[in-house]
């Protein structure tokens, strides 16, 4: 039984040395004791004073310390030597462990998964380019993406960032610029200047699962096999390459080239069919809209918007889970954990 508290006041690391400092039964010691320890001479305001110098302490563990690893020791001599300079981090760029000598390329951070490569960021010079040539110079994002060899949907991103990053400057929001600095200056990075790689691809085509067969489809000699036809011959739906690019007018900006066209000419010819276009979507996505928002009713209060909408109950299909239907993830449960049920897909979609 561990001793009574003597006083309220009495810290709790002391409290642990009155049990511990505790002399334990008879019953209940071991053959081989360990060696009694020594208290203080001073005494505690916590300690009983009837305690003897000469009493017993028990230990947590008697056990000596074990002896280090060899891949503990040879872990302490690489930060000792090849991995001093990895320590802090100086000039630009990334230092990673397969940096240093004779560890394996500059560009793979993990030495033991050389597949992993690290690929570049777009530094804050190159945002800028980005958003000087949409916002300031009028230049569709297509035009962009094919210029610099940046993907459109990222091109769309960067410039939506950039426009949150003015208005955060004019509101004198704070911002953690050092900290943005200071992380791309760890990281790989592209200013998208002439004499680099291309940034990244801009033109890859989704491969279709229907795609993936292989067919034997008879064609006359006379006939003219194109990639249209060979889409349809997988499928109805499935698209040519041509249609499934995200950029499809420089197939036709090439293609006029070949035809003896100038290149000053079809560049120019470019930019006007990807502004068309951009327009186009543009008014399909606000048509789509303003569709969607004729079927609700809203209801303005002082503090809320509700937002009201006429569903169709027959939309949810005739097992109620229908992917159209409103809320179809949460309105009825899966079937996943049931019993007794057929969970082998009887038709492929």
């Amino acid at each position: 039984m561990p001793p009574r508290i003597r006083n309220s006041n009495c810290p709790p690391q002391q409290l642990l040395l009155n049990y511990l400092d505790a002399p334990l039964p008879s019953s209940l010691l071991p053959v081989h004791r360990p060696a009694a320890v020594a208290s203080s001479s001073t005494p505690s305001p916590c300690r009983p004073q009837q305690q003897s110098a000469a009493a017993p302490q028990r230990c947590f563990s008697t056990s000596q310390p074990r002896e280090m690893t060899k891949p503990q020791r040879e872990f302490r001599q690489f930060l000792k030597h090849a991995g001093k300079q990895l320590e802090k981090h100086e000039g630009n760029g990334p230092m990673y462990l397969s940096s240093v000598k004779s560890m394996g390329a500059d560009d793979v951070p993990f030495p033991s998964n050389k597949m992993f490569r690290s690929e570049p960021v777009l530094s804050s010079r190159a945002r800028q380019i980005i958003w000087e040539a949409v916002m300031l110079k009028g230049m569709p994002l297509k035009a962009v993406s094919a210029q610099y060899q940046v993907d459109v949907r990222r091109v769309a991103a960067v410039v939506r960032l950039m426009e949150i990053e003015k208005r955060m400057e004019k509101e004198n929001a704070p911002m953690a610029i050092p900290y943005a600095l200071a992380v791309e200056k760890m990281l790989p990075r592209s200013n998208l200047t002439g004499d680099e790689q291309p940034f990244e691809p801009i033109n890859d085509v989704h491969v279709h699962s229907f795609t993936m067969q292989q067919l034997f489809v008879p064609v006359s000699e006379s006939r003219e096999f194109t990639r249209k036809d060979a889409a349809k011959a997988f499928g109805d739906h499935i698209l040519p390459p041509d249609h499934k690019m995200r950029i499809p007018e420089l197939v036709k900006m090439e293609r006029d080239i070949l035809n003896d066209v100038p290149q000053a000419q079809a560049e120019k010819d470019f930019l006007a069919r990807t502004r068309e276009s951009e327009r186009e979507f543009a008014e399909k996505e606000k048509y789509v809209a303003a569709k969607r928002d004729a079927r609700k009713s809203k209801v303005d209060t002082e503090r809320f918007e509700f937002r009201i909408e006429k569903i169709n109950s027959e939309a949810v299909g005739k097992k109620g889970r229908a992917r159209g239907a409103v809320g179809w993830r949460y309105g009825v449960p899966f079937n996943d954990r049931q019993r007794g049920l057929y969970k082998i897909p009887t038709s492929v979609g």
